[in-house]
Formats: structure tokens, C-alpha cells, sequence
């Protein structure tokens, strides 16, 4: 049998893990006994086996536990026990009700786009774990309501590995992942397809690469962008360094980096390798940022005093100046890249908000 080259073994997210345990759990509930192993459809609309471990069910409760696989990626939560606890709600019919338990995190500030004081379980794998509850519930979630609790035993613990005490997530993780699937981000082979990608469109003899930081971006600018082949999108994740590298080397003309504000702040501060646990994002430059198009000094001393991306960005929107933001933020992206790489290749930024819809367009033309 063939070895698989260490670093290309892909995981689950935490989400993912999270809405198997639900669903098992529910299952339980309905059946009087957890399943041992529960089939989950995933954000992206794949199918995944899950094991399921210390399923159980008492009276109108189960649990069911999905421990996280994170595959080759170096992840603080790799074998984190995602664990649901489900009950019936009699008096709320039709409603799935999701909370977090002990070792998800709470959030205490602003600029996630998630209730302060609710659970730090992200729009996507709340949206997903719900799906997959009302799939398997049916007909009884007619007549009653069901409440999910999510928790994950140490998850204070892992979240002190974690940037989440800096964003105001205390006392646990994140849910995450948009996919369900994590790919190994941080590992030479993921480096090595970011290498490979831009290898192939150049073979291809494709003028234009279009980088994006991951799945949302990438599918947001082949919606702006549907002219240009398959080819040209290669998602670099967190290293812009080895794809703007590998851009120069096979002389590619045109550029196009498609991102939200965490990535592009830390591309335009100078960072190459943007990783969320390498270095925070510069709010004192998109206070600056926000001064320069006109935000009154109260926003931007709480700009600065932020630890969020998403907090500048929130306020500008409040302020009707959101996108007079976004094209100072790819302007300054476009002069920081300059100003390492010169004329050697033109460069266009696409900013989307975190559904993925279009805020702006700095540099270049339209088509490549």
C-alpha cells in the first residue's frame, strides 16, 4: 500500500466534530440508544462516518462525544472531545436551541459578529449543526423543541494555547471551521500546493493568479471574476511570501488577492505569513486608516484599543464609511506589496465582508 506523505492528511473542524455529536445525540434520543457511529453532512456538503464515543441516554437526555481528528495540521484541538448533551424543549415546538457548556469560550466583546455573553460557536457551524439536527429529528421537532449543549472537557485549557482571551473569548475554544474539513494549513506540504498551484497556471501560461486566504474568499472572487479559468485561483492560506516568491519567479504579470480585513491587515502591516497565532493584527494602522477617510477620534481611539479586525470594521459600517475603509485598507495592502516586490507584477485587492459579499475593488482592471 502506498504511504501518504506526511503533512497532506486532512481533519475535521470543530464544528464539524460538534454537529456529529448532535446528531448522534438526537438520535438517541429518538431511538433510546446513541449509534456508534453517526454519518454528518458537512458544511461544504460532503457526507463523513464520525466514531462516536460515551453515547448514553437517560429519560428525555442523551450524550453523545465525536472526538476531533485534525489530521496532519498542528491544531490545539486535535483530540478534543466535542460533546453534545440534547433534551427535549416540549414547550418551544420546531425550535433547535443551541448553547454552549463548560470549555467552549463566551464572548465579552464586540467584533466577532457573535452575542456578547452567548457561546463562541461561529455562524457556520451553528447553521450547520442545526441542519443536521432537523434532518434526523422529522417529525417530532413538529410537536417539541430540541436544545443542543455543546462542551468540550478541557477546553479552558486548550484555549490558553489560543489567541481567544486577546478577541474576548473567555473560559474555552471556538466552534469553527466554514468547510468542515481542516486542511494542514501550517505544514510544508500545504506550502508546497500553494507552490504547485502557481506552477500549474503558469504552465498553463495564465497572465493573472488570483490568491485567496481560503474557501469563502476564493469562492467570492470566482464570482467576481468568472472569466478567468480554474487555474488561475490557488489558495495560499497564510503564506503570501512563498506565493508572491513563486509569482516573481515564473514571471506571472498579474496578481489579484482576494481577502477579509483580519488577512489583508497583516498583509498590508507587513506580515507574509499570516497566520492568526503569529502575530496580532495592527489595530494603531487601521485607526489610521479609519482617520484618513474621515472617522471622528472617539471611533478611532477605540479602534486602536481593540484587539479585532472585525471591530474596525464594524464601526466604520456603523459610521456609513465602510467602504471608503476597505479601499484605504487595499490601498495600503497594495503600497506595503510594492514596496517589497516593486513593478514586478500588477496587483489587484478584492475585499468581501464574512458572508462573502463584495466591499471593494483597489488597483488593476477588471478582467486579466
Amino acid at each position: 500500500m502506498e504511504k501518504r506523505p506526511k503533512g497532506t492528511r486532512k481533519g475535521f473542524t470543530t464544528g464539524a466534530c460538534a454537529a456529529a455529536a448532535a446528531r448522534a445525540a438526537v438520535l438517541g434520543l429518538m431511538q433510546g440508544e446513541v449509534p456508534d457511529v453517526v454519518d454528518c453532512e458537512l458544511p461544504n456538503g460532503q457526507r463523513v462516518r464520525f466514531m462516536v464515543t460515551e453515547g448514553w441516554c437517560r429519560s428525555a437526555q442523551s450524550h453523545a462525544v465525536v472526538v476531533k481528528d485534525a489530521g496532519d495540521d498542528p491544531d490545539v484541538t486535535d483530540k478534543a472531545p466535542l460533546t453534545a448533551d440534547v433534551r427535549w424543549l416540549p414547550e418551544a415546538p420546531g425550535q433547535v436551541s443551541l448553547r454552549g457548556g463548560p470549555g467552549v469560550g463566551t464572548v465579552t466583546m464586540p467584533g466577532l459578529g457573535l452575542e456578547v455573553g452567548g457561546p463562541a460557536i461561529n455562524p457556520v457551524p451553528r447553521r450547520n449543526i442545526e441542519a443536521n439536527v432537523r434532518q434526523v429529528a422529522g417529525e417530532p421537532l413538529q410537536s417539541q423543541g430540541v436544545e443542543i449543549t455543546i462542551s468540550v472537557p478541557g477546553g479552558e485549557v486548550m484555549a490558553k494555547r489560543t489567541l481567544n482571551a486577546r478577541l474576548g473569548i473567555i473560559g474555552g475554544i471556538s466552534i469553527l471551521g466554514t468547510t468542515g474539513i481542516v486542511h494542514p494549513y501550517s505544514t510544508a506540504a500545504f506550502r508546497a500546493s500553494v507552490i504547485q498551484g502557481i506552477d500549474v497556471a503558469a504552465n498553463q501560461g495564465l497572465e493573472t493568479v488570483v490568491l485567496t486566504t481560503g474557501g469563502r474568499t476564493e469562492k467570492f472572487v470566482m464570482n467576481e471574476l468568472p472569466d478567468l479559468p480554474q487555474a488561475s485561483f490557488v489558495q495560499m492560506g497564510d503564506f503570501l511570501k512563498y506565493a508572491l516568491d513563486r509569482v516573481v519567479k515564473r514571471k506571472i504579470r498579474r496578481v489579484v488577492i482576494g481577502g477579509m480585513v483580519g488577512k489583508l491587515t497583516k498583509i498590508a502591516q507587513g506580515e507574509t505569513i499570516t497566520h492568526a497565532n503569529r502575530n496580532p493584527v495592527d489595530t494603531n494602522l487601521l485607526a489610521q486608516l479609519a482617520q484618513r477617510v474621515g472617522a471622528p477620534e472617539e471611533v478611532c481611539m477605540a479602534i486602536r484599543s481593540s484587539e479585532m479586525a472585525r471591530f474596525a470594521s464594524e464601526q466604520m459600517e456603523a459610521l456609513g464609511l465602510i467602504r471608503e475603509f476597505y479601499t484605504a485598507l487595499g490601498e495600503q495592502v497594495i503600497a506595503t506589496l510594492k514596496g517589497r516586490y516593486g513593478d514586478q507584477f500588477a496587483i489587484q485587492v478584492r475585499i468581501c465582508d464574512f458572508e462573502g459579499q463584495p466591499l471593494a475593488c483597489i488597483g488593476g482592471n477588471d478582467h486579466g
